[in-house]
């Protein structure tokens, strides 16, 4: 409930992130993009990794699907997909939490540091194959902008989800959403 009320009361500060997105032009390439990408739609042959259901985010229609748009909005749900990663390693198949161990700050900490480092070791290695190839935004700061949007996008995504098929996780896209917000 605490981190609900978070959120609700910085509705003003997510819109004034997007709104940052109108006051000026961002010079990049729109795409044609998997649209769900996350660690599911990533399978391990065993020699190869396979990118799979390139169908879209379900909930949106096929002509929103078709749209073109920035290839940070999948980079953006992978990273979203490190944070569930983190949050559900100590969850059982029921989605009950595993022993105190999970709650314990410790492991909630060393968590938050393989997320940090997931992320950033993914982002570190995606940039540095797609920023030779000039579809990204040219300035840092609007890639940063951009990628900031699509997660904190994901992540009321995320909400509106869990709020529907999993109530007992909608704390996983809360925190990232006050993460997001630096709070």
């Amino acid at each position: 409930l605490e981190l609900a009320e978070k959120v609700t009361n910085s509705e003003d500060e997510i819109l004034e992130k997007y709104l940052r997105l109108t006051e000026h032009r961002i010079h990049a390439h729109r795409l044609r993009c998997h649209g769900d990408f996350h660690l599911g739609q990533v399978l391990f042959t065993g020699k190869d990794f396979v990118i799979v259901d390139f169908e879209g985010e379900p909930a949106r229609t096929i002509s929103e699907r078709r749209i073109k748009t920035s290839p940070l909005k999948d980079v953006a749900g992978m990273i979203r997909s490190f944070h569930y990663a983190s949050h559900t390693a100590f969850r059982t198949q029921s989605g009950d939490l595993q022993g105190t161990l999970a709650n314990s700050s410790e492991v909630q900490a060393w968590l938050a540091v393989w997320y940090a480092w997931s992320a950033s070791a993914y982002l570190k290695s995606y940039l540095a194959k797609a920023v030779p190839s000039g579809f990204l935004p040219d300035r840092i700061e609007n890639l940063k902008l951009l990628l900031d949007c699509y997660m904190l996008e994901k992540a009321v995504y995320e909400l509106g989800y869990e709020l529907n098929n999993r109530p007992d996780w909608v704390h996983i896209p809360l925190e990232g959403i006050l993460q997001l917000l630096d709070k």
